[in-house]
C-alpha cells in the first residue's frame, strides 16, 4: 500500500471534484438561516454534533482516543481494544507501525459508530510534570511529527477523521485552563508547531485547539489558528475546541470552528446577536459551517455515505505486536538475555497481579479483559514454579486506613486525634487536606471545633459546611474519613 507514503487518503478518489464540492458547500450554507448555521457550531451533547435534516446532514460522533477508541459509552457495556500508549508506539521508531496503529483505531471507530478520533496527541514531553506524557509521543518534534503523521494517514485511510491535538504548546497540566506560554518565534516554530505542520501535510481533517494561552491569548481566540495553520499550511479542515475551551463570542472572530461540548456554550444566541450587531462578520460564521460540512463529506455524514471505502479488520494481536515493538533493550551485559527456562521464578509487586495497562483521563478505554503479567508468566512457563508476593501497595487517590490500627499520638489510646496544643485542627486541615469532625478533635474539644469549623481566619462558614457541628459526628472515624484526618499523624 502506498497510501501512507504519499499522504493521499485511499478514499480521495471517491470524493467529489474539489471545485464542484466547494460550490455545493456554498449553496448548502447559503440555504441555512443564521440561527441554523450557529446551531451547527456547538455540540449537541458531550460527543455529538447537531444534524441538519434539511440539507442531509446527520450528527457526527467524536470520541476520545488516542490509544484506542472509547466511543460514546465509557464502561463495560461497550469495551474497546486497549492499544499500547503513544510513548510505546513512538519507541518503535516505525512509521509503518504507526500507520497500522491508525488503521486499527479506525476499525474500532467504525465498529463504535465514531466519525472523529480525538488523536493523535502530538504535544511534546517538555517537563516531567506534564501529566499526560503517556498519550503523547516524545520530547523530540521530528519523531513526534513523523509518528503522528503516519497515525493520521492510517486513521483517515478508512474514512475516519483524525484530530491532532492540542494546538499549541499545551505541554503541561498545572493551570492548563489559564496558563499562558511565552515562547520565542524560533522555538515555537521548530519545537511546538513542527509536529502539527507534519500532521497537516499528512492531510488531517480536524485539529483540536488547546486550553492554554500563547502570548496571553487563549488558543481558541489566538491568531495562530489562522496563521500558520490555515493560511501558511493550507489547512482546510475543522478546528475543534478542547472540551469547554471556547469561553467567549470573541473566539468566533478567530479560526475556531466548533465549540465542544454542547448543547450549552459561549456561542448560541450570543453569537447570533453578535453577528446581527456587526461584532462578528457573517462571513466568519459561514466559513466555519463550510468547514464543518467539508468534514461531513469526508466522513460520510452529508448525503449518501460512500460505500466503497475500505473497512479495516480489528486485529487484537496487533496490540501485542505494537507493545513488543516498543520495548527497547538498551544493553545486554554479558549476554545475560535470553534467560534459560527457569525452574522457578519470583514475582513481586501489585501491578504484576493488577496491571496498569494505560494512562488515564481522555486516553482511557475499557477493555473486555486484561491478562496480568503474573498470569502471562504462568501460562508461558507451565513447567516453572512461579511465586508471588504483593510487595508495596499501589493506590490511586486516598487510601482508607484501617481504624483498628490508629492510635492517638498524645495518649496512645485507640482512635485518632486531629488536634492538640502543638497540632491544632488548622494543622490537620493544611497537612491532611480536610478537617474531620468525626475524629478525636471533635470528641475532646467539641466547642473549640465548632468555633474553628466556621473558618480559622474569617469566622465565615466554609462552602458546603454548616457553621454548627453535628453531635452525631463526634468520635466517629470511618475508614474513608480517617484517611483524610489521620494519615499524617504518627501512630
Amino acid at each position: 500500500m502506498t497510501t501512507h507514503e504519499t499522504g493521499t487518503s485511499t478514499e480521495a478518489s471517491a470524493l467529489p471534484d474539489p471545485a464542484a464540492l466547494e460550490r455545493r458547500l456554498a449553496d448548502l450554507v447559503g440555504s441555512l438561516s443564521l440561527e441554523q448555521q450557529v446551531r451547527l457550531l456547538t455540540g449537541a451533547d458531550m460527543w455529538t454534533t447537531y444534524g441538519e435534516p434539511a440539507i442531509g446532514l446527520r450528527p457526527m460522533v467524536l470520541s476520545d482516543g488516542p490509544s484506542g477508541v472509547r466511543g460514546a459509552i465509557w464502561d463495560e457495556r461497550d469495551p474497546s481494544l486497549n492499544l499500547p500508549s503513544a510513548t510505546a508506539l513512538s519507541a518503535s521508531w516505525d512509521p509503518e507501525l504507526a500507520y497500522r496503529y491508525g488503521q486499527v483505531a479506525a476499525a474500532e471507530a467504525i465498529r463504535k459508530g465514531v466519525d472523529v478520533v480525538l488523536g493523535p496527541t502530538i504535544n511534546l514531553h517538555r517537563s516531567p510534570l506534564g501529566g499526560r506524557h503517556f498519550e503523547a509521543y516524545s520530547e523530540d518534534p521530528l519523531l513526534t511529527g513523523v509518528i503522528g503523521a503516519a497515525y493520521v494517514r492510517g486513521v483517515q485511510s478508512a474514512g475516519i477523521a483524525a484530530c491532532p491535538k492540542h494546538y499549541v504548546a499545551n505541554d503541561f497540566e498545572t493551570e492548563r485552563y489559564t496558563a499562558s506560554v511565552t515562547v520565542d518565534e524560533r522555538a515555537l516554530r521548530e519545537l511546538y508547531l513542527a509536529p502539527f505542520e507534519q500532521a497537516v501535510q499528512a492531510g488531517a481533517w480536524t485539529v483540536m485547539s488547546a486550553y492554554n494561552a500563547v502570548a496571553g491569548v487563549t488558543m481558541s481566540e489566538n491568531d495562530l489558528l489562522r496563521d500558520p495553520l490555515c493560511e501558511e499550511w493550507g489547512f482546510d479542515g475543522l478546528v475543534v475546541s478542547d472540551w469547554t475551551a471556547v469561553r467567549s463570542v470573541a473566539a468566533a472572530r478567530a479560526r475556531q470552528d466548533l465549540a465542544m461540548p454542547g448543547p450549552d456554550g459561549a456561542w448560541g444566541p450570543a453569537l447570533v446577536a453578535a453577528v446581527r450587531a456587526g461584532e462578528v462578520p457573517a462571513e466568519a460564521v459561514e466559513e466555519k459551517v463550510r468547514r464543518l460540512l467539508r468534514l461531513a463529506v469526508r466522513v460520510g455524514a452529508l448525503g449518501e455515505p460512500t460505500s466503497d471505502r475500505p473497512r479495516p479488520i480489528i486485529d487484537v494481536g496487533f496490540a501485542r505486536e505494537a507493545e513488543a515493538r516498543g520495548i527497547v533493550l538498551v544493553r545486554n551485559a554479558g549476554q545475560l538475555l535470553p534467560l534459560a527456562a527457569p525452574a522457578s521464578i519470583a514475582v513481586s509487586g501489585q501491578n504484576a497481579e493488577l496491571p496498569r495497562t494505560q494512562g488515564g483521563g481522555s486516553a482511557t478505554v475499557v477493555p473486555s479483559e486484561i491478562i496480568s503479567p503474573l498470569a502471562g508468566l504462568r501460562q508461558a512457563l507451565p513447567g516453572a514454579v512461579v511465586g508471588y508476593r504483593l510487595g508495596a501497595v499501589v493506590q490511586e487517590g486516598i487510601a482508607p486506613l484501617p481504624v483498628e490500627t490508629l492510635t492517638d499520638p498524645e495518649t496512645g489510646a485507640a482512635g485518632c486525634g486531629c488536634g492538640s496544643a502543638t497540632r491544632p485542627a488548622r494543622w490537620c486541615w493544611r497537612r491532611c487536606g480536610s478537617p474531620a469532625p468525626w475524629c478525636g478533635w471533635a470528641t475532646r474539644r467539641p466547642a473549640t471545633w465548632r468555633a474553628w469549623r466556621s473558618s480559622p481566619t474569617t469566622g465565615r462558614p466554609r462552602p458546603g459546611r454548616s457553621s454548627s457541628a453535628s453531635p452525631g459526628w463526634a468520635g466517629r472515624c470511618s475508614p474513608s474519613t480517617a484517611s483524610r484526618c489521620c494519615r499524617r499523624i504518627p501512630r
